[in-house]
């Protein structure tokens, strides 16, 4: 019992005299004063990043309804128009000038159905052989080859 006795006295005492001396204490004190100033100094710039992020964000929308409502009054004023009435009156009433002439056109014929499809299969032959990325930097590096 006496030797765990004296291990606890030399302990307090080493503490007291060896850990606890008034320049440990200082140095404790300002390694702590440094670690929250660093943390609120990150804390306020990640506020401050969050905010003007949301700034931003805001000020895009803002944007966005400025040239809807621009859309939105332009619109109004074709819609307003002589020249869109006039394309409404023709297409609702079925309206016209004087010296105007319907023209009904047939559906197209089974050759011109062809032709297009021709047309499109030589496009897809046509295409450039699709290469990978490290065939490609062989191409660059020996173009004779």
């Amino acid at each position: 019992m006496s030797g765990a006795r004296n291990k606890v006295r030399q302990l307090k005492y080493r503490l007291k005299h060896d850990f606890l001396t008034p320049e440990n204490v200082v140095l404790a004190v300002a390694v702590a004063m440094c670690l929250t100033w660093t943390y609120q100094s990150i804390e306020a710039m990640n506020r401050n990043w969050m905010l003007t992020e949301r700034l931003n964000m805001e000020r895009k929308n803002l944007q966005l309804l400025e040239v809807e409502v621009e859309t939105a009054e332009l619109t109004n004023e074709y819609l307003k128009s002589e020249e869109y009435q006039e394309l409404a009156a023709r297409k609702l009433a079925g309206k016209q000038l004087a010296g105007e002439h319907m023209v009904y056109l047939p559906e197209n014929s089974e050759a011109a159905k062809k032709k297009h499809e021709v047309v499109a299969e030589v496009t897809e032959e046509t295409t450039a052989p699709e290469y990978s990325n490290f065939e490609k930097w062989i191409m660059y590096l020996f173009p004779n080859r």
